[in-house]
């Protein structure tokens, strides 16, 4: 059986952008999967098509759990400490002005309420983040600002027609890329670990899981939308993941490295989707 590339939310297959800088991506629409550059892709299409998954796996680490593993292997890609504050920062500050955009489009009393609660709390962990890139002497407006524009690009493309696509993408894009973020923090030492604190701190989007939860069980088409949507936020989502690590490319030997880090970020996905009422 021949299966479709993996495509993300643009509806196009990711390549590689060379040249300095955070290694973010471009689309080329209609492109196959193959070249070296597309390997967190095929591990996005390995994992959904449940192909054999190698003995040897990298996890990350539960909520509150130090694993060495992840530290081990990501000491060597992780950027430059503030480098990683700024990203991380500005992803929080993202996260907070989607949710008061959807804010303003909705009518109903409850669910601002819920918007409102999980912005707040991805405010905070913004502020967070922006103390603890003043504490280090650092302009936090220049810390963020190279990642402004790719980073706005992400949202922009995972913006949904609908509120309930644009919750959905809140909770599985933040989702993964705490995650992520919570795995890299291990290689910052003291500031890491006050980082990951930021990081676990609970994001308050129960309230929005609830209610996604239950326009999946009563609204047979959203549910087939918001599964299909939710698929399409992941390749978009682990090249964010993948453009916050340092080497513009990896070679063989990092991408070995890396690929089971990326396998365990969808495996945690897949938990999340699961929880909504969706099929990964």
């Amino acid at each position: 059986m021949v299966h479709a590339p993996f495509v993300t939310a643009t509806g196009a297959v990711p390549r590689a952008i060379a040249g300095s800088g955070p290694a973010y991506r471009e689309v080329v629409p209609g492109r196959i999967l193959g070249a070296p550059e597309d390997r967190i892709l095929r591990v996005v299409n390995w994992f959904f098509w449940r192909r054999p998954r190698p003995v040897r796996r990298l996890r990350l680490r539960a909520r509150g759990e130090v694993s060495d593993a992840v530290r081990v292997d990501f000491a060597e890609l992780a950027p430059d400490i503030e480098v990683f504050l700024g990203q991380a920062a500005y992803l929080q500050l993202g996260y907070f002005e989607t949710l008061t955009r959807l804010i303003r489009r909705t009518p109903d009393l409850d669910e601002k309420d819920a918007l409102s609660r999980a912005a707040g709390a991805a405010l905070s962990k913004h502020r967070a983040f922006v103390e603890l890139v003043r504490e280090r002497g650092v302009d936090p407006a220049e810390a963020m600002r190279p990642f402004q524009a790719p980073l706005d690009a992400f949202r922009g493309k995972t913006l949904g027609a609908r509120p309930r696509e644009t919750m959905l993408t809140v909770h599985i894009t933040a989702g993964m890329l705490d995650d992520f973020y919570l795995a890299l923090a291990s290689s910052y030492g003291e500031t890491g670990r006050r980082a990951a604190r930021i990081l676990r701190a609970d994001p308050d989007r129960d309230q929005l899981a609830r209610l996604l939860g239950a326009t999946i069980e009563s609204d047979s088409e959203m549910r087939g939308l918001l599964s299909m949507w939710a698929r399409r936020l992941v390749g978009d989502t682990l090249l964010v993941a993948r453009g916050a690590l340092r080497p513009t490319r990896l070679d063989v030997e990092d991408e070995q490295r890396v690929e089971p880090v990326f396998t365990a970020l969808l495996q945690a996905h897949s938990r999340r989707m699961a929880d909504l009422g969706l099929a990964a």
